[in-house]
């Protein structure tokens, strides 16, 4: 029943409870496998978001998705997650990136979608259609790699808020990618996503990203974790002299090399590509 569920995030502060893994699994499973009235999933989503949601609510709602999606192999790869609610005001630097990126044969992966709540910015989809993508850039869409999930679009923009969804869908973990990296805001959600995400890659990444992207446009931090601890670096793209945005996907190309262990340093990686 799905009740006890919509009963656990709507009853109130003094009512509402967290749910433990294997319900959130169980709550997941449920909307995306459509057992679920349209009004009852946004009235969760609604009330999931005000609660606020838990990590062991994402860690269950993310093994259901799991189940899911669609498994692809791309070797020698690295997941970026991009915001599904797309950028206003960056441009999308990654087929720059992948340029740089060419020689040391590192793939970076895509995902997308029609537009999500609540930005209403250029979506990586939008981008791909029109962009001539490099042979390293693996974009996959939400359409077929998770259907169902794509199929929620409609509800999720007549509710016109952003949700538990917008946390879960930034990095599927469908290319038997060994490192991810995708882009916070704040620091607070750094232990939140590790939480969530580290676990399943055998190196994640988080970095102060334009517009919650994994994309550095200026000095931010960095925080890679691996076998459950975390590193943190300060990165500057005017160390290296950054002013144009081929100068910017060189010092996001250094970034990405260190994240996947083909340089000691985001300076060594740096020197490598030059």
């Amino acid at each position: 029943m799905f009740f006890k569920y919509l009963k656990a995030v709507g009853t109130g502060p003094k009512g509402n409870r967290n749910l433990s893994l294997a319900e959130s699994q169980d709550m997941m499973k449920q909307i995306i496998s459509g057992q679920v009235h349209p009004e009852n999933i946004a009235s969760f989503l609604l009330g999931w978001r005000l609660k606020p949601e838990t990590i062991d609510e994402f860690k269950g709602a993310l093994l259901a998705l799991d189940e899911f999606v669609k498994q692809y192999d791309v070797p020698n790869s690295l997941e970026l997650g991009y915001a599904f609610d797309g950028k206003l005001k960056t441009p999308y630097l990654f087929p720059l990136i992948a340029k740089e990126l060419e020689k040391s044969e590192l793939n970076l992966c895509i995902f997308g979608d029609l537009l999500q709540p609540a930005k209403n910015g250029l979506t990586t989809q939008k981008f791909c259609e029109v962009s001539d993508l490099g042979p390293n850039i693996f974009y996959f869409d939400r359409k077929e790699y998770l259907p169902e999930l794509h199929e929620l679009t409609d509800l999720r923009m007549r509710l016109g808020l952003r949700s538990g969804l917008n946390t879960l869908e930034k990095l599927p973990n469908m290319t038997n990618s060994k490192f991810a990296i995708t882009g916070v805001h704040h620091k607070p959600y750094v232990d939140k996503y590790n939480a969530v995400y580290a676990d399943r890659y055998e190196r994640f990444a988080l970095i102060q990203g334009a517009e919650g992207s994994p994309e550095l446009f200026k000095k931010g931090k960095l925080w890679v974790s691996e076998d459950g601890k975390t590193e943190e670096f300060l990165v500057d793209p005017s160390y290296y002299g950054s002013s144009t945005e081929e100068d910017l996907a060189k010092v996001n190309a250094a970034i990405f090399l260190f994240i996947c262990k083909k340089a000691n340093s985001i300076n060594e990686a740096y020197d490598l590509l030059s």
